[in-house]
């Protein structure tokens, strides 16, 4: 299997650190994906998360509009269908509608009032039970993936607990995602495109269409394997490792029935400066901050709409 599945009780057991570790690296290198069981994450809760998504998107176009994502500073509410084209150079917009989580703060919090980048509040539908249930997984998750780095900590034979500062409040997004039934097979689910953080938690209900291009090679399916997450490292992750992990571009078809996923993408504190990692040779990026290189891989990705 190119996209190996790798139980995350081999680590945290201590039953087979260094064989996880290994094999983590050998994933993080060969294609940047790989799946992630024994994670612990409740399946009630990513349930729960389905049905609220469900709720959601099932509101009228003029009530979700209320929270149109474009405009949020914060990238943070209801993306709709023709709002993004991940694919810049296709020309085909994405046929799909989100709905996106950030990190919670409230509406006092210094941050939030000095209008610091992706320092917003979070906007919600009227749903009951979308904040607290969306919360519960936003907290559950973030804790995993941030876990995650202890694993790329030793593979990249950085000191224990290096990653951990960059991550006490990031610029994490969880994004529940539908995509409609295309039977005509036309357009694209979402476009090919690599990620922008550090690494990604994908969550699918079992619909095929996601595809990975490792180098060099042809798209190939990415497995639905039941109770696994879908990992993947993004392009912070591939300039902070200085290239030795890759970030490999992915795309979603247009799927036969009507799909829905759960991502979680994990970005570093908006102040963490993102330079080459100690060890892994001559920079091969400029080094950048957080909120900056986030902020311009979003712009390339949403239609043009006035931010308010």
């Amino acid at each position: 299997m190119e996209i190996p599945v790798l139980d995350w009780q081999r680590f945290t057991s201590g039953n087979d650190v260094e064989g996880f570790v290994k094999d983590l690296g050998h994933a993080c290198r060969d294609t940047g994906f790989f799946l992630i069981s024994g994670h612990g994450i409740s399946e009630d809760l990513i349930a729960d998360v389905f049905a609220k998504g469900d709720e959601f998107f099932a509101l009228p176009v003029a009530e979700k509009s209320k929270i149109d994502i474009r405009n949020n500073p914060h990238n943070r509410g209801w993306a709709c269908q023709g709002s993004e084209a991940l694919d810049e150079t296709s020309g085909l917009m994405d046929r799909k509608e989100a709905f996106n989580v950030g990190f919670d703060l409230p509406a006092d919090d210094p941050r939030v009032l000095a209008g610091e980048p992706f320092r917003g509040v979070n906007i919600w539908p009227e749903v009951d039970g979308f904040r607290d249930t969306m919360l519960a997984y936003y907290n559950a998750i973030l804790a995993l993936s941030v876990d995650l780095h202890e694993a790329f900590e030793m593979d990249l034979e950085l000191p224990k607990g290096y990653f951990a500062p960059h991550f006490t409040e990031p610029m994490a997004t969880l994004r529940v995602l539908s995509y409609p039934a295309a039977p005509d097979g036309e357009g694209i689910g979402a476009g090919a495109h690599t990620d922008y953080g550090s690494v990604t938690m994908l969550w699918t209900d079992g619909v095929g269409g996601l595809q990975v291009k490792p180098r060099g090679k042809d798209w190939i399916d990415v497995p639905h394997v039941p109770g696994a997450f879908v990992v993947n490292i993004g392009d912070c992750l591939m300039r902070w490792s200085n290239d030795i992990y890759v970030s490999t571009p992915h795309r979603v078809l247009p799927p036969k029935q009507a799909r829905r996923s759960i991502a979680f993408f994990l970005d570093p504190n908006p102040d963490s400066v993102l330079s080459a990692l100690p060890g892994t040779g001559e920079p091969k990026y400029p080094t950048v901050t957080g909120a900056d290189y986030l902020r311009s891989r979003l712009d390339a990705t949403y239609t043009p709409k006035e931010i308010q």
